[in-house]
């Protein structure tokens, strides 16, 4: 982990269309009690307000002076520039408004504002996943190490975040990794999020179950349903799942044709991760066939489900080999396995975009420094 032992101090928020959380991280761990205010979303001043006391107050719990605040904000926005645009659940945010600047008037420290896919996907790169099975590779005395990752959030919405060799890819408009927007699997005229999400999840058991939408279980009691320690219509529950399970097979072979690296996925319904794995793994292991009828597999690379001790072993070890360098009596080692894995955080959500946001801060001061 790259700040682990760093002892600089970022203030971060989690912010929710009903609660913001304020808290402060030093050295990848929360340093301080965490404060939560109601984010008054319906209005401006008093939202923009409680943005002010809640990182005050935190900032009153610390010993030194915080090097930057760091933070996921819902979108649309212009990330870079720390402007909010119209928001769907803080209502009170219209026409642009400049948080960002606002705070680093108020606070006079650098103050960074990201998605929260997005900053999902960076504290997985950098303190969660990546470390975590690079660390396996070196032990397993495997050179390789992966530097790509795509982070997937699953619940009310369909996000993700993609990040390259400690690099967040965000985009000329801040749009990257909009996934949501990737067409639907199951049903080509809708995007992919109508089939990976709380509603998508809550309509098929609903259609399957036969009863009103209005008496559906959440997710989670669903998938207790589903492995039998719920009463309950088993069948739409195993259903509900797999056919999010397809669409999110499908979005994330799409996504890792283009990326070539590790999938890891959080997100509320991610712990329904074994209902979902067997159906997400046979659509991206699936094949296409070309119009003369020969059949080839959809991804280049072998797919390694990180989750079984297996599958694991495999993707750490490889098809390694030495192999002789033509002329000479040198030999270089060789690799000849390309694979993919998909994988389940082992941090959570909540403490991967914590951690991206501290790391995503500290990485922009270490630069500008460097400049």
């Amino acid at each position: 982990m790259k700040y682990a032992n760093d002892k600089r101090t970022v203030l971060t928020l989690d912010a929710g269309g009903t609660n913001f959380v304020f808290s402060a991280i030093s050295g990848n761990k929360e340093v301080v009690q965490a404060v939560c205010l109601p984010s008054n979303a319906n209005n401006l001043n008093l939202c923009l307000q409680t943005i002010k006391d809640g990182f005050t107050a935190v900032k009153q719990q610390l010993k030194q002076e915080p090097s930057a605040i760091s933070f996921a904000f819902p979108g649309p926005a212009d990330y870079p520039n720390g402007i909010i645009g119209d928001l769907a659940n803080l209502p009170a945010f219209r026409g642009g408004i400049p948080l960002g600047g606002m705070l680093e008037e108020l606070f006079k420290i650098p103050v960074y504002i990201n998605n929260d896919g997005d900053l999902y996907a960076y504290g997985e790169a950098l303190a969660g996943y990546l470390p975590y099975i690079n660390q396996l590779m070196e032990q397993m005395g495997n050179e390789k190490r992966f530097k790509n990752l795509v982070g997937f959030t699953l619940g009310t919405g369909f996000g993700a975040g993609i990040v390259r060799n400690e690099e967040l890819f965000l985009g000329d408009n801040s749009n990257a990794a909009e996934v949501w927007l990737l067409r639907n699997r199951i049903n080509p005229n809708t995007n992919a999020e109508e089939g990976i999400s709380i509603r998508a999840v809550k309509r098929v058991y609903a259609e399957m179950a036969k009863i009103d939408s209005n008496d559906c279980p959440e997710p989670k009691d669903i998938y207790e349903i589903g492995i039998g320690n719920k009463p309950g219509n088993r069948e739409a529950a195993l259903e509900a799942f797999r056919q999010m399970a397809v669409v999110l097979g499908d979005a994330i072979s799409h996504v890792l044709t283009l990326t070539d690296g590790i999938a890891i996925i959080g997100g509320g319904i991610a712990g329904a991760k074994s209902l979902i794995l067997p159906a997400l793994l046979q659509e991206m292991r699936g094949n296409f066939v070309s119009y003369s009828g020969i059949t080839y597999p959809r991804l280049a690379q072998t797919v390694c489900n990180l989750e079984d001790n297996i599958e694991l072993h495999t993707f750490l070890k490889g098809e390694t080999k030495e192999i002789q360098i033509p002329g000479t009596h040198r030999t270089q080692q060789y690799d000849a396995m390309k694979r993919l894995g998909i994988g389940f955080s082992k941090i959570g959500t909540s403490c991967a975009i914590a951690m991206g946001a501290y790391n995503f801060a500290l990485n922009k001061l270490d630069k500008n420094t460097d400049a």
